[in-house]
């Protein structure tokens, strides 16, 4: 029986850039950092939260995220906030990239989409009250 997500793998061009992005801009902290038979084995995460990011290092061309369109899905990381108004405004001044100007509010709650420093797409969603 499957008991829990370990991992999701995001992936970069630049392994210390992505960290920097990862930890200084959206304020994960870095987990795991050791050299591995394939690479470098980089993980960033959620303070908290028992799910890792793996940062994997590729060429250029390998596995870039298809353009589909800023609305047509989200991106292969969403991040839950408990104030995204408050963080948003924390990580567009830190430099972060976002499709929007303002996160905007949907049934579900409220939302936005960052890019990282190799176009992956970063959803960052806060979820409804109960009323």
């Amino acid at each position: 029986m499957l008991t829990n997500l370990m991992y999701v793998t995001v992936y970069v061009t630049d392994q210390d850039r992505a960290l920097r992005f990862y930890t200084e801009q959206l304020g994960l902290e870095k987990r795991i950092d050791y050299p591995g038979p394939d690479g470098r084995f980089l993980t960033v995460g959620a303070p908290g939260s028992p799910v890792d990011i793996i940062l994997w290092s590729h060429g250029p061309a390998v596995g870039q995220p298809v353009e589909i369109g800023a609305a047509a899905a989200p991106g292969p990381v969403i991040l839950e906030s408990d104030d995204l108004r408050a963080d948003f405004k924390v990580f567009r001044d830190r430099g972060v990239t976002f499709d929007k100007d303002e996160p905007e509010a949907y049934a579900f709650g409220i939302a936005i989409e960052a890019s990282d420093p190799d176009g992956n797409r970063i959803s960052l969603r806060e979820r409804r009250q109960p009323a």
